[in-house]
């Protein structure tokens, strides 16, 4: 169909027969996200609010099947790409949102570190210098006055804001350490994620990065296991994968929409976390809690 007959069909939901309105729809719904602009057009020279709320309601359901879609295909590739992760995420909520413009923001987050930064520093020095940099030099800061708001969850919106959750600032952190060729990882601990600096000779600490990137011990996180009379798991002490963390920004992002009384975006954020489960296998305690 050209571009006048699809618009002919986008025509008749506003048909007074019921059928044709439903035949319509389902015909448009099976051609998927190739529609939305011309709805976007039919919904912008509407002056019918019925209409106009039937198209909303179909331009929504064909975005969030691609946000479904997108994110099935990421994990299916082996979720390689972390940003491209949090990218799909954020496009439930900003369905226009840029992923090559998120890269080049996080690139010119690496380029403000590295003019200050040494490669030949010891750990503890690179990770001070990492510190200095996210928190003084680009501002970034924790989001506790609006802790469970949805915009913690959503990069487009940290990189923004410079605000967010422990998790959207440790991917941040972790993306221009990276970049910077650091060994740094993210750690599943229970309420708090966290960072590693983990290297090949065995040097290996923690990074609060929620505590403006206070550095932590193997020992700390024992401590921290037990007052929370659970047992010691590798997952507390190791990196985890990528699919792991996005999976925790999907619940995270639940949470959030619990906290506001939004049930049927719980629902369909349960079904993007669906989408990104390992088949078969239920999720380590540490992906229910938050943080």
């Amino acid at each position: 169909m050209n571009d006048n007959e699809l618009k002919a069909l986008i025509s008749l939901l506003d048909d007074e027969d019921q059928e044709v309105v439903e035949h319509v729809e389902q015909r448009i719904r099976q051609m998927g996200g190739q529609m939305i602009p011309l709805l976007e057009t039919e919904w912008e020279g509407s002056f019918n609010p019925a209409l106009q709320k039937r198209i909303e309601e179909i331009i929504h359901d064909l975005q969030y099947e691609s946000v479904l879609d997108r994110m099935r295909d990421w994990k299916n590739g082996g979720a390689m790409d972390l940003l491209e992760g949090l990218w799909i995420v954020a496009t439930y909520q900003y369905p226009d949102l840029s992923l090559d413009k998120l890269k080049q923001d996080v690139e010119q987050l690496f380029y403000d570190v590295w003019v200050d930064f040494k490669t030949d520093m010891h750990p503890d020095e690179q990770i001070k210098a990492m510190n200095s940099a996210f928190f003084s030099k680009l501002k970034f800061a924790p989001n506790t006055k609006h802790f469970h708001s949805p915009a913690n969850s959503m990069i487009n919106q940290v990189l923004e804001t410079r605000r967010g959750n422990p998790i959207t600032l440790c991917v941040l952190y972790m993306l221009i350490a990276k970049r910077l060729n650091l060994p740094v990882y993210g750690v599943n601990l229970p309420n708090l994620f966290v960072l590693t600096y983990k290297n090949s000779s065995g040097v290996q600490f923690y990074i609060n990065v929620f505590n403006r990137g206070l550095v932590f011990t193997k020992k700390d996180i024992d401590q921290y296991i037990d007052q929370l009379n659970l047992k010691r798991l590798d997952t507390f002490y190791q990196p985890c994968t990528n699919a792991d963390i996005v999976r925790r920004v999907l619940r995270n992002l639940t949470l959030a929409f619990e906290k506001n009384g939004d049930t049927e975006r719980v629902r369909e954020v349960e079904q993007i976390l669906n989408a990104v489960r390992d088949d078969g296998d239920g999720l380590p305690l540490s992906d229910y809690t938050q943080r």
